[in-house]
């Protein structure tokens, strides 16, 4: 097995966060090997070295899977590569080979993607028959009417059929702008763009918060972080996988 970073191998075990595992070293709880492992983390062997937090073996889960959430912004493509030679998710990751975007997020469009080679759960997160919720924040150009909001949560019918929001919420409507928190179970392209230009109005900012669970908190535009356990279990558990 590769050497792994102390601090992601800790959250992969469902302990803690990767932050959480840091400060654990620091504080001088984490062993490896019964010695103390150095505050600014190190390189281990899952296999090979002894790993115990507080005085207990820290037994791996089994696992080998990686699992990342991505502030994407906008400009950047949701793809492995890109013919067309712009910037990718995956050259936001370090070490990121393996790794491949779950569903994607329009180039326009900014916020929450994770990435992961666990090809079982990307898959069932994706698929409509799980209905993964997705959450966004969307800032429309203009006033939004009472029966445009109503058509919204009702679920304009689209080309490719109608479209289901689980939940539009009004955040702000101020001036020439108005904000919405949509939250949908499927995962169409362009869905939200093409919902809100189907009641006569346009979306001039995009942001995902919250997909299956999971948030995109205070992470910032560009960053990367890995999944805590707890994350990875709840996704898992979410579509059936635990």
């Amino acid at each position: 097995m590769p050497a792994e970073r102390l601090s992601r191998w800790l959250a992969h075990q469902g302990l803690t966060s990767r932050r959480g595992a840091e400060r654990l070293m620091r504080e001088g709880r984490v062993l490896v090997n019964q010695q103390p492992a150095p505050a600014e983390g190190r390189m281990i062997d899952p296999e090979a070295d002894v790993i115990e937090v507080d005085g207990r073996r820290v037994e791996p889960r089994g696992s080998s899977h990686r699992y990342l959430a991505v502030n994407k912004p906008i400009g950047v493509v949701s793809t492995v590569r890109d013919p067309e030679g712009r910037p990718t998710v995956m050259e936001l990751a370090a070490d990121a080979k393996g790794l491949y975007p779950v569903g994607r997020l329009d180039r326009d469009s900014r916020g929450l993607l994770l990435l992961t080679d666990d090809g079982e759960l990307a898959l069932r997160l994706t698929h409509p028959r799980y209905g993964a919720p997705k959450t966004y924040r969307v800032t429309l150009a203009g006033q939004l009417s009472a029966a445009q909001l109503q058509q919204l949560r009702r679920g304009p019918v689209l080309e490719d059929g109608p479209s289901r929001p689980l939940r539009v919420r009004v955040l702000h409507q101020v001036g020439e702008r108005v904000e919405l928190l949509i939250t949908l179970s499927e995962g169409r392209r362009r869905e939200v763009r093409r919902m809100v230009e189907a009641v006569g109005s346009r979306v001039v900012d995009l942001e995902r918060t919250e997909f299956a669970g999971i948030r995109l908190g205070t992470l910032p535009e560009g960053a990367v972080r890995d999944l805590s356990g707890a994350e990875v279990s709840r996704l898992r558990s979410g579509v059936g996988l635990d």
